[in-house]
């Protein structure tokens, strides 16, 4: 009788159990074969919220989470072009619980800042690039011009009266204003913000005249009329944005610069950490509904490998600094 009562006991609590792994479907993997994760992993935007850093990590961080099996919090931490918040990731635990999820100011701070409060190359182990995308120029619908070439003419006319904003130095828009700037013979001031949305809202008031941004902080207001787009920044025209030309397009020679969204941990996080954030991030990427968000954005889903991710690190490092040089782009 014993014998029977333990077994209904057992097939109870197996159905209890097979009912709750029903109701959370991501519990049974919740943890890997090390026990990651076992509590909330932090996306640490090194920006403020608004921007494009902030856009994609929340289209991201809902699929994220449910992958992972455990919750996923986004926590701004905006200033100096995201130095700041990208120290805190190199001082935190190498445990995965600390991710950064930045954009591709972390190869070109080291190329214009004097010095930087971290190693780029040394103190983080990279996950995988979430999404690349085009740097997009607009203006305030006010602006006299409409176009490239008004802008350029513009300019020649009233040289050093433009200036345009950017999410801070270093940022893909302040290299491609500067890049601009020798491309073009025209002079403009580089007014640095401190993220992505507050600049985006001092030119829809009217206080500065354009902006060089990345598309998922400019895109609504794009689309809503309340700003104008004159060009992006890419050797190929944006999916979200396909009458914008290319700055080469709009008569710009040898121009191009890219920007991506990715994800680092500190250095020297567990290899099998790595590769579980990398395979969730894989995952979410190949799901239509997050390609189509990611696309609303202007920006496209990348993936795969860390070491993908560390190649573009690495080369981009070396572009950067000869770019930095050549238009003595420095931040003290």
């Amino acid at each position: 009788m014993e014998t029977i009562q333990h077994g209904r006991r057992a097939c109870c609590l197996s159905l209890a159990t097979g009912t709750a792994a029903a109701l959370l479907p991501w519990a049974a993997r919740a943890q890997g074969p090390n026990g990651y994760p076992d509590k909330p992993v932090k996306f640490l935007v090194p920006y403020p919220p608004g921007g494009g850093t902030d856009v994609i990590a929340r289209i991201v961080q809902p699929r994220f989470q449910a992958l992972l099996g455990q919750p996923v919090v986004i926590d701004n931490r905006g200033g100096a072009a995201g130095l700041v918040g990208t120290e805190l990731v190199a001082k935190a635990p190498a445990d995965g619980y600390t991710v950064l999820f930045t954009l591709s100011s972390h190869t070109i701070n080291p190329a214009i800042y004097a010095k930087i409060p971290f190693d780029t190359a040394r103190d983080f182990d990279p996950v995988g690039t979430v999404a690349s995308l085009p740097q997009i120029l607009v203006a305030h619908p006010q602006f006299g011009a409409s176009t490239v070439a008004e802008l350029l003419a513009l300019a020649k006319a009233r040289p050093g009266t433009l200036s345009y904003a950017t999410v801070g130095n270093g940022s893909p828009g302040h290299l491609a204003g500067e890049l601009m700037k020798l491309r073009t013979g025209i002079q403009m001031t580089h007014i640095p913000y401190r993220g992505g949305g507050p600049a985006v809202t001092d030119v829809l008031g009217g206080q500065v005249p354009l902006l060089w941004v990345s598309i998922p902080a400019a895109a609504a207001h794009v689309k809503a009329g309340k700003l104008k787009a004159l060009a992006v920044s890419t050797l190929k025209r944006s999916a979200a944005f396909p009458n914008v030309p290319t700055m080469q397009e709009a008569g710009v020679a040898d121009f191009e610069v890219d920007s991506w969204y990715a994800m680092f941990v500190p250095a020297h996080t567990p290899r099998p950490v790595v590769d579980r954030l990398n395979r969730t991030l894989n995952e979410l990427l190949q799901e239509p509904d997050i390609r189509t968000k990611l696309l609303e954005q202007g920006s496209e889903g990348v993936g795969g490998a860390p070491q993908a991710l560390a190649q573009t690190v690495d080369s981009e490092l070396a572009k950067w600094a000869r770019l930095a040089r050549d238009a003595n782009i420095k931040v003290e």
